[in-house]
């Protein structure tokens, strides 16, 4: 029977939204969030808007925001983008930070799930409590989020794709 782990809003180490910061070469970013928002600016080529996202301090609701503002936005190349986006940043963030990485770890076993009961595509838009939670079938989102972490943390635990 799959075992999962459910994860939601910033306290959790697994949330886009939780701060950890982590460098790529010269950038020093402040959560995952901010990254995530950050490559898709900078890869529908709005320099601007990757700078706001950069300058902006620990806001990862102002990052989602920013992000929803990149011009122009290709939704097809970012549909085939983002889930590699988003495995590179959180890469960075558990390979930098030892505590995250632990705990990533220590989920070993289960599938990660972001039980976001507002997120369809990266959550299952079920809350952390919803009942339906233990039955994909139930499910009424994709849980990229959740699929990418688990990915992430077998590649590290195996070494593969590092």
């Amino acid at each position: 029977m799959e075992k999962f782990t459910f994860f939601w809003q910033d306290k959790s180490p697994f949330s886009q939204f939780h701060p950890a910061i982590f460098r790529l070469g010269d950038l020093l970013f402040t959560c995952a969030e901010q990254y995530m928002m950050f490559k898709k600016a900078e890869m529908m080529g709005d320099q601007a808007t990757a700078a706001e996202i950069m300058a902006t301090p620990y806001n990862p609701k102002k990052y989602k925001a920013l992000g929803r503002q990149v011009k122009p936005f290709n939704k097809e190349l970012w549909d085939k983008k983002c889930k590699d986006v988003v495995y590179q940043g959180n890469f960075l963030k558990f390979t930098q930070n030892p505590k995250l990485l632990h705990a990533l770890y220590e989920t070993a076993g289960t599938t990660l799930v972001e039980a976001s009961p507002f997120d369809a595509i990266w959550g299952i838009k079920l809350g952390p409590d919803h009942p339906d939670r233990f039955d994909r079938s139930k499910w009424k989102g994709k849980n990229w989020l959740g699929e990418v972490l688990t990915q992430l943390r077998t590649d590290l635990m195996t070494g593969e794709r590092v």
